[in-house]
C-alpha cells in the first residue's frame, strides 16, 4: 500500500507552536518522515503500508523583514531535503499589503465583536448629536503566506487520479482542503491528521466508511513533535540555536 503524505508547513508550524509552546525549544527541528512513518504505522486496517513519497508545502519567509527567521527556516529545509525526511518542498509565496478591517475584540467564544463608541471614546455628528452605531475603522500591515493549501490540494490530487499511490496522509486543519479531500476519500483510503490543539475544522470531518473507505483522523500532541525529531546535525546541517 503506498502512501502519499502531504503537508502545510505552517499549518504544522503553528499548530507545533500552540501545542508545544512558543518559546519552548525541542520541537521545530521536526523528523517529517519518522512522524509520518509513525502515524501510518499505529494503523491496524493499513495493513502493508509503506511511504512512497512526502510532499512539504511551505513558502520562504522574508529576509528583509525578519532575516534571523529567514536564516533558521532556511537550515531546515535544507536539512529535511538532505536527511531526505521529505521528497519535495513545494514552495508558495508571501503577499505583503495594508489591510483596512473594522476595530474588533474578542468575545466569550474568541469571535469578533465589533467596537462601537462609548465613553471615553465617543462620535458625534456635525450637530454634536452621539453616532452610537459608527465603527471605527483601522488600517494595518499584512503578512500573507498564499499557495501552501493549493500545493497541498494538487500534489494530492495529481497522485490520487493518476494512481501513484494507493492512500494518503494530509497533515493540515486548514478547512479550505475540504473539497480536495472529499474527493480523494472517494478513490483511496485518507488519513487526516490536525497538528493543533484546537478542534478539527468542521469541513474536515466525514464518516470513516464513505467512498472507499478506511479514512481515519489524528490529532497530534506536544509528544508526538517532540519524539520526532532530526539528528542534529542531520546531513550536515546543525540545529538553530534555541530549536
Amino acid at each position: 500500500m503506498r502512501i502519499g503524505v502531504y503537508v502545510d508547513g505552517f499549518n504544522l508550524y503553528y499548530g507545533a507552536r500552540n501545542a508545544c509552546g512558543k518559546s519552548t525549544p525541542g520541537w521545530r527541528w521536526l523528523d517529517i518522515r519518522s512522524l509520518a512513518q509513525t502515524l501510518i504505522s499505529s494503523r491496524i486496517n493499513w495493513s502493508g503500508a509503506h511511504l512512497e513519497r512526502i510532499v512539504y508545502c511551505t513558502a520562504r519567509i522574508d529576509g528583509a523583514t525578519n532575516p534571523s527567521g529567514q536564516a533558521d527556516q532556511d537550515i531546515y529545509l535544507k536539512a529535511l531535503l538532505a536527511h531526505k525526511s521529505v521528497d519535495l518542498i513545494e514552495y508558495g509565496y508571501y503577499v505583503a499589503r495594508v489591510k483596512m478591517a473594522p476595530l474588533a475584540t474578542k468575545d466569550a467564544r474568541g469571535r469578533p465583536q465589533l467596537v462601537t463608541p462609548q465613553w471615553p471614546v465617543m462620535i458625534q455628528d456635525g450637530q454634536n448629536n452621539p453616532v452610537r452605531n459608527a465603527a471605527f475603522m483601522v488600517s494595518y500591515a499584512n503578512r500573507e503566506e498564499k499557495g501552501s493549501d493549493v500545493n497541498v490540494a494538487s500534489h494530492l490530487l495529481i497522485d490520487v487520479l493518476t494512481n501513484k499511490i494507493d492512500g494518503a496522509l494530509v497533515i493540515s486543519n486548514d478547512s479550505d482542503l475540504r473539497f480536495p479531500v472529499q474527493q480523494a476519500r472517494l478513490h483511496v483510503p485518507v488519513g487526516l491528521v490536525n497538528p493543533s490543539p484546537a478542534q478539527l475544522a468542521g469541513a474536515l470531518k466525514d464518516q470513516a466508511a464513505v467512498g472507499v473507505g478506511r479514512h481515519w483522523w489524528r490529532q497530534l500532541r506536544a509528544v508526538d513533535f517532540r519524539n520526532h525529531q532530526l539528528p542534529d546535525p542531520a546531513g550536515g546541517y546543525a540545529r538553530p540555536p534555541g530549536w
